[in-house]
């Protein structure tokens, strides 16, 4: 044969297409084998198709083994010819599928292609067998950038093909994404034959039959929502045509819709049914025509799931009808982006659902009902159908009550009984209420008496109620409260009054009654409860038993009425000593209340004389006279005895008229002493009752004894007149009753002559006799009260030692009554001693302040000559408390030198060795070099760890009254020693710190050069306790509590050490009112400071720490005190001298000056003429009314005895005391000038007024807890009122009381404007509003300084107060008073928190103004100790203004106010 012809390329490719096109077969181009197989595979090696004339390998291709050994085979059955007639001829690739299994599989893989556009691939492929069955099926996958091969997109398995066949594959995969083709054949069991794959060729322009398919576009759904995918391909549809999707993984979704778009286009839609979770996966398009397949890209199907919050709403604000709510969008479940808010709220109990759209960071929810709970719930919206996420968690929640809509209605009061009250009213539901949750409560109020009774009651019942426990005839005013945690609503005021009942007891204490002989007059008070209108009294008696055997009771028995208005009756018709028991009741128009009884013993009366007709004896000689004795009648007590009384007849200028009853002699003078004491009577004869019980004749003068008296025989020259008398005696009486039976005359003989030696002689032995006598009763008397007094006063100190519990001292006393006068409320033991209740107050009546010593004035008046006690020059050890006041007064006498002597004899410096204190290591722990501690009683601090020297601390033991080491005195704590001070605190177990000195105080600093003083602040002590909670070392303390009083503070706080679980309570008692110099005016003020600190400080725990500066002056001074009122309290004696140079024996210079020494002894001395007069509120009715009894005898009462006793130590105030006061240019500024202020009390005014001086009258008054919390002044003079003005600016007083009323006639003035405004002085004051509630008139005024506008304006109010006519010492109601002192509080409080001043003026500025400040005060003391101390109260304000409480009433009117409004 002739050599193949080679052909060009360009011939090449021309032919080749003809070949194909002539029925899809190259059967003829077989005739030019050499021609055609070499020139097609030159071509399709450009564009990495397979012509398979040279190895298939050469063009990329590779094939995969198959199962035993199917596979790929390349064959040229030109050059190797085949003797199987079904085997096509030609160089291809073929898998033989004869005798072989089914499902056996054979890949041949094309290379990977990339391409820009899209693009066909066609191939040829033949399937041949002998029988003409199929011999298995050829599929084409095309793998996309690697991924799953997944499902076939073309395949050919019928039937057996007539040559070779073309198809096409129409790729539309769109860069950068790379595909590779795989060719598949399948075996099919029983069916021999080929399957044949050849010229492969890759074409750059579309196929000219499958279908190309447009890009596929992403689909993005929502969870749950239908996906549908627009498959759009160009070319030409077929019905036949079968296009499907098939997903990444190989699975295929049917044809849903397909439409031709024209004639060269057409699209269908598929959808996908699985969307039910979010998720992300990819299909393509798949198209199966007549000539191949087409596919599209691959795409994504997004499923994103709809956004849910994480989190509930937030709850930002609540109303009773809106809840104010924060979506809390930012943190989701799911996917974005949100396009929509929305909010779902319905009520937790509730069906019905509401859905609000929210365009806002927050959303209100109006239109809620009150007090009904919601639930909430935020819903998200993303983008597409279905884009609607769940609910997020709920918010739960319940909106406020809203107010009530009215109060309770139909209120009406449907029973009245004595003691309660049945009210009813409507019904009312949620409607009403506006909250689930709400109270009905009934308040009601009444007048009980003359005191005001208000109360509160829960009602739980749903209409009615009844209302218990009320006092009988009483008009009650009550009303409903409909409430809820929002507010309330109030029914109206209903009116009614209680009906009456029996009444109770009338008081025992208010019956008194006076027993005589044959009458008792007794009186009474009505019941304390009345209950209705009182209409009887009825009383009852009977006698019960007499002192007389011999008396008939039997009729003495009886029924009294009295008239409401009859308080009182004359028993008479009664038997002398007998006891009656009597019953007494009170009765109302309900019947008689329970009575109350008692037992009253008339007076014995003296017996009944027999008559006699004359007075002629039966016989008479010159020595006797013989009478007629008859018995006499008893009366009441038995007869105890007869006596025969001579008396001799004298001569006197006046005569006793014969009918004139005679006088019986109580006296039993027998002759002897009748001569010595120059007796004109004595008694002869003595006679018991059992020798007289008949008529009997006596002889006067016989010379015998009868009943120890001598029957001497009568003196003939003497005249005598014989009296017999007869006496009883019973219960501590004796009366007697006598007659003058006989006269006797003397004797016509001389009786001058009658032997005058023998009774000259006779009268001096008898003075004798006399003389010795009475000198031996004088002396045993004098033994007998100096035993009685050595055990009198060990028997006190036995029962002071034993009272344990006894705190509080009680005024002090003497048993010496020879030279004091012993207290009413305690004669038999010199000091007040009683066991305490539980608030460690006296539990009986309290000892008030009345004065144990007889004094004449106080301050100390003149120093005339005093008897002392102990020899001059010589230092008294012990000092009676009944001799203090003349003690004190001699020492002062001579501008003190006594003081002056005694202080210097004290020790002074060093005393002790203080080697620890001096090294090195412990000088910058002490505050001064000179004030150190010594070593013998120096408090040890437990070592630290690593530091020999940290048990220092510079403080000393100090013992207290028989309790050693009771005290300890410590320096101020420095910066290097708190925490080493509250080492020392836990350490001691100490339960109370006592603070005298404040942090900074003025100092002076001398000048040497000048020998001036340069004022500077010195620091005093550094502040060592806490705000809120410290830890200084290892020691936490914790702030509780800050009780601020007037003079000094409390602080309460917890401590803990580190690695201890207990917690311990203390106390810090800082007393603020000691001076930068000096020492305090008064004692006053520390006094009621110590009882503070004695009162709160546990009995069982550790040392007092005590402390000042340096811990010796101020120190000293409170320790000393408080030993020495222990002792006086106990022993009746001080020893001030001896107890300070202990003091100064255990730390140096304890009492520091002089002067301190001195207030040592004032305030001791204070202590003892005031006492304790406090009383716990709840013991104070009983006590008040007690005090202020009136005893018959004295016609006085204790409360007298105190106010006398206030007069007493009350300080006088000398002319230099007010110098500024008694300036000739300030004299028309006063209107008295008898009542001045002290100056260092005045408020001088600072804002200038022309030339006006800056003097007011005034004075600055504490009260309880607030220093210089009242002014005190006159009523404003015409020349004055700008001065006025000033003082209430200057000092930022935001109240003004006035008590006295406008009178021209005394310069009275109204010093305010009525309208618009007025300038008075600098002071601009313009009036604002007015109103008037009974006696209190209300004026609020704005005031601002003209000179300087730029301090602004302040408010003030003033009360005006018309219940206090000037013709009366105290208000008309004590109800309006107490009602001016609330309204005055409720004031401060709202406008400057408590801390404004308050100007309280009266004409004067003096007992209305005082009484006031007291009553506020007192008010003040109550609320925050529980006490009630009227005495220290006044005493405080006359401490500053001796004018304020100036009468007797307005203390007594002042201490009556407290149970009325506590």
């Amino acid at each position: 044969m002739r050599p193949p012809i080679l052909l060009s390329f360009e011939y090449v490719k021309p032919l080749k297409k003809a070949f194909a096109e002539n029925n899809n077969s190259f059967s003829s181009i077989r005739a030019f084998p050499a021609f055609g197989a070499r020139a097609l595979n030159m071509v399709n090696n450009r564009g990495r198709g397979c012509t398979f004339e040279e190895s298939y390998s050469s063009c990329g291709y590779s094939v995969s083994l198959g199962t035993n050994g199917f596979t790929w085979e390349q064959v040229n059955s030109w050059e190797k010819p085949t003797m199987d007639p079904a085997l096509p001829t030609g160089s291809f690739m073929v898998v033989n599928a004869s005798g072989r299994a089914s499902g056996q599989k054979a890949h041949l893989y094309m290379p990977t292609l990339k391409e820009n556009d899209t693009h066909c691939i066609d191939f040829l492929y033949s399937l041949s067998s002998r029988d003409g069955a199929s011999p298995g099926t050829l599929n084409v996958y095309i793998k996309v950038n690697g991924g799953a091969q997944g499902n076939p997109v073309w395949n050919a398995s019928d039937t057996v093909t007539e040559g070779w066949v073309k198809a096409e594959l129409a790729i539309s995969t769109f860069w950068p994404n790379s595909y590779q083709v795989i060719f598949e054949a399948v075996s099919v069991q029983g069916h021999p034959g080929f399957i044949a794959i050849d010229d492969i060729r890759v074409l750059a322009h579309p196929c000219r039959k499958a279908p190309h398919f447009l890009r596929l576009q992403n689909v993005e759904v929502n969870v749950g929502q239908n996906a549908t995918f627009q498959c759009t391909a160009g070319g030409k549809w077929s019905q036949h045509d079968k296009l499907w999707l098939q997903q990444w993984n190989g699975k295929d979704t049917a044809l849903m819709v397909t439409r031709v778009v024209n004639h060269r286009r057409f699209s269908a839609t598929v959808s996908v049914g699985d969307t039910s979770q979010r998720s992300t996966s990819r299909y393509r398009c798949v198209i199966r025509s007549d000539g191949g397949s087409g596919v599209s890209n691959y795409a994504d199907l997004i499923v994103k799931a709809p956004p849910t919050p994480i989190a509930p709403p937030e709850l930002l604000t609540v109303g009773a009808t809106y809840l104010w709510i924060k979506p809390n969008a930012n943190s989701i479940i799911g996917d974005g982006p949100i396009i929509l808010k929305e909010v779902e709220y319905r009520t937790t109990l509730g069906n019905w659902v509401e859905t609000h759209v929210v365009d806002s960071p927050t959303y209100k929810l109006w239109h809620l009902d009150p007090d009904v709970e919601y639930e909430i719930k935020v819903l998200l919206s993303r983008p597409g159908e279905g884009g609607t996420g769940p609910p997020g968690p709920p918010l739960i929640t319940r909106t406020k009550c809203a107010d009530p809509v009215q109060g309770p209605q139909n209120v009406n009061v449907v029973d009245v009984r004595a003691r309660q009250l049945t009210i009813q009213w409507e019904t009312f539901g949620y409607a009403v209420t506006r909250c689930h949750s709400y109270n009905l409560t009934v308040q009601y109020q009444y007048v009980f008496n003359q005191q005001e009774f208000a109360a509160e009651e829960l009602i739980q019942t749903s209409s009615h109620y009844t209302l218990r426990g009320l006092r009988p005839f009483v008009t009650v005013r009550l009303r409903l409260v409909l409430a809820n945690p929002e507010g309330s609503k109030e029914s109206e005021e209903i009116v009614k009054q209680t009906e009456e009942d029996v009444p109770g007891s009338v008081p025992t204490e208010s019956l008194q009654n006076t027993p005589y002989e044959e009458k008792i007059f007794m009186q009474w008070k009505a019941p304390n409860e009345t209950n209705g209108a009182i209409t009887l009294y009825e009383i009852t008696y009977k006698a019960l038993s007499s002192l007389d055997p011999s008396a008939d009771l039997t009729t003495q028995r009886g029924r009294v009425f009295k008239l409401r208005n009859e308080t009182h009756h004359l028993f008479v018709g009664l038997y002398p000593g007998t006891t009656y028991f009597f019953t007494l009741k009170a009765s109302t128009n309900k019947g008689f209340g329970p009575p109350v009884t008692t037992r009253i013993t008339t007076k014995i009366a003296a017996p009944m004389m027999p008559e006699y007709e004359s007075e002629a004896p039966l016989n008479e000689t010159e020595t006797t006279i013989t009478i007629l004795l008859k018995p006499a009648q008893s009366r009441g007590a038995p007869i105890s005895s007869y006596q025969l009384v001579v008396k001799e007849e004298r001569k006197s200028k006046t005569r006793r008229a014969a009918s004139e009853a005679p006088e019986c002699f109580s006296a039993p003078i027998s002759f002897r002493n009748a001569s010595a004491l120059d007796s004109p009577y004595y008694i002869a004869a003595e006679l018991p009752p059992s020798s007289l019980t008949i008529v009997q004749p006596f002889t006067v003068g016989d010379n015998k004894s009868y009943g120890g008296f001598w029957n001497r025989p009568l003196s003939p020259a003497k005249s005598y007149s014989i009296y017999y008398q007869a006496m009883s005696r019973a219960n501590g009486e004796t009366k007697i009753n006598c007659v003058r039976l006989a006269n006797k005359g003397a004797s016509t003989q001389d009786s001058d002559a009658m032997e005058p030696e023998k009774q000259v002689d006779s009268t001096v032995k008898m003075a004798g006799v006399i003389a010795g006598i009475l000198m031996f009763i004088i002396i045993l008397l004098g033994v007998v009260l100096t035993f009685k007094r050595r055990k009198l006063a060990k028997k006190q100190k036995e029962t002071a030692s034993s009272s344990t519990q006894q705190r509080e001292m009680g005024p002090v006393t003497t048993a010496d009554k020879s030279t004091t006068k012993v207290s009413t409320l305690h004669k038999d033991d010199p000091f007040s001693t009683s066991n305490q209740d539980l608030n460690g107050f006296n539990s009986s009546q309290p000892s008030l302040a009345q004065p144990s010593l007889t004094l004449q004035s106080f301050p100390y008046g003149g120093c005339e000559s005093v008897e002392l006690s102990y020899q001059s020059g010589q230092f008294q050890p012990a000092i009676r408390v009944a001799d203090l006041l003349q003690h004190i007064t001699q020492m002062k006498c001579g501008q003190g030198y006594g003081f002056k002597e005694e202080y210097e004899a004290l020790a002074e410096g060093q005393t002790a060795p203080w080697e620890t204190a001096k090294k090195d290591e412990n000088r910058n722990k002490n505050r001064y070099g000179n004030i150190i501690a010594y070593d013998h009683t120096r408090v040890r601090l437990q070592l630290l760890d690593g530091d020999p020297h940290s048990d220092y601390i510079n403080a000393n033991y100090i013992d207290g009254y028989h309790r050693p080491r009771h005290y300890i005195a410590t320096q101020g704590p420095m910066q290097e020693t708190v925490r080493d001070f509250w080492r020392m605190v836990w350490q001691e177990n100490s339960a109370s710190i006592v603070m005298v000195t404040n942090l900074v105080e003025v100092g002076r600093v001398s000048s040497s050069s000048k020998r001036l003083q340069n004022v500077c602040m010195c620091v005093k002590c550094v502040r060592y306790w806490p705000d809120e909670t410290e830890v200084y070392g290892d020691i936490k303390v914790t702030l509780i509590e800050t009780e601020p009083l007037a003079e000094y503070v409390i602080r309460t706080f917890t401590v803990q050490k580190k690695g201890h679980h207990e917690i311990r309570e203390l106390r810090q008692f800082h007393f603020t009112s000691w001076p930068d110099h000096g020492v305090p005016c008064y004692a006053t003020g520390l006094l009621g400071f110590i009882r503070q600190v004695k009162f709160l400080n546990p009995p069982d725990a550790g040392p007092i720490v005590a402390h000042c500066s340096a811990g010796a002056g101020r120190t000293g001074c409170f320790i000393a005190v408080d030993i020495m009122l222990d002792m006086a309290e106990n022993e009746g004696v001080v020893d001030i001298f001896n107890c300070i140079r202990e003091l100064r024996s255990q730390r140096v210079n304890m009492v520091q000056t002089e002067e301190q020494y001195v207030f040592v002894h004032d305030a001791i001395l204070e202590a003892c003429l005031c006492g304790n007069t406090a009383i716990p509120v709840c013991e104070f009715r009983a006590i008040y009314y007690n005090i202020s009894r009136l005893d018959p005898q004295t016609n006085s009462s204790q409360i007298k005895d105190e106010f006398q006793t206030l007069n007493i130590v009350t300080p006088r105030v000398r002319p230099e005391d007010c110098s500024v006061g008694l300036l000739p240019r300030n004299h028309d500024k006063n209107r008295s000038m008898d009542v001045l202020s002290a100056d260092r009390c005045l408020p001088f005014l600072i804002s200038v007024d022309g030339e006006s001086s800056n003097y007011i009258n005034a004075a600055l008054m504490d009260s309880h807890k607030q220093p210089a919390a009242f002014i005190v002044t006159q009523h404003p003079l015409p020349n004055t009122m700008g001065d006025f003005w000033r003082l209430v600016f200057d000092y930022n007083c935001s109240s003004i009381v006035m008590l006295n009323e406008m009178d021209a006639a005394q310069l009275c003035m109204q010093y305010w404007p009525e309208k618009s405004s007025c300038c008075y002085g600098p002071i601009q004051v313009e009036f604002i509003s007015a109103d008037i509630d009974e006696d209190i008139i209300n004026r609020i005024f704005r005031i601002c300084n003209m000179a300087r506008p730029q301090d602004g304006y302040r408010l003030v109010q003033h009360f005006q107060f018309i219940g206090w006519p000037a013709y009366r010492d105290t208000p008309l109601s004590k109800r309006s008073i107490l009602q001016l002192v609330r309204r005055l509080a409720k004031w401060q409080e709202q406008y400057d928190g408590g801390d404004g001043r308050t100007v309280v003026h009266c004409l004067t500025g003096g007992g209305r103004s005082g009484t006031f400040c007291a009553i506020c005060s007192i008010n003040e003391m109550i609320q925050q100790q529980n006490i009630v101390d009227v005495f220290h109260t006044v005493k405080t304000l006359r401490n500053n203004k001796t004018n304020m409480v100036e009468t007797m009433l307005p203390p007594e009117y002042v201490q009556s106010q407290i149970p009325l409004e506590h």
